[in-house]
């Protein structure tokens, strides 16, 4: 028995099959084609539709929670290329035969928090105007 037909005494009536308990359901092919059709928006793609039914909490509103888009400037393809912008810090990592440089480098459209460790050579071969 699903949890929900525990709980209230009869099926669940999802936006997929609203198929009443006393209609015949059409299993199938043609099942799976209905479902299609009446399936989420591709924005809700990525959400996991499982849940445990404890997860679920109160919703308080606060103005911290809205969320400005960023802009990118991409090309005609809808590709962009990021670029380096500065270097914010370097150290040395020791292995167990040999020492690395690496470099905090920040990227461009990314903030201060998101800035990454790279080979220090690397960044030096592919972008030498970051040393001078």
């Amino acid at each position: 028995m699903a949890p929900f037909e525990a709980l209230y005494g009869r099926k669940c009536r999802s936006l997929v099959c609203w198929n009443d308990i006393s209609e015949t359901m059409v299993l199938g092919p043609e099942m799976i084609e209905d479902m299609v059709k009446q399936d989420l928006h591709s924005e809700l793609e990525s959400v996991h539709n499982v849940f445990h039914v404890s997860q679920i909490r109160k919703y308080i509103p606060d103005v911290t929670h809205v969320l400005q888009p960023e802009t990118i400037e991409m090309d005609e393809n809808l590709t962009y290329e990021e670029r380096p912008v500065k270097i914010l810090d370097s150290k040395v990592r020791s292995t167990r035969n040999k020492e690395v440089s690496i470099v905090k480098v920040l990227w461009s459209n990314q903030k201060t928090e998101e800035a990454k460790w790279e080979v220090e050579a690397d960044m030096r071969k592919r972008y030498p105007e970051l040393f001078a």
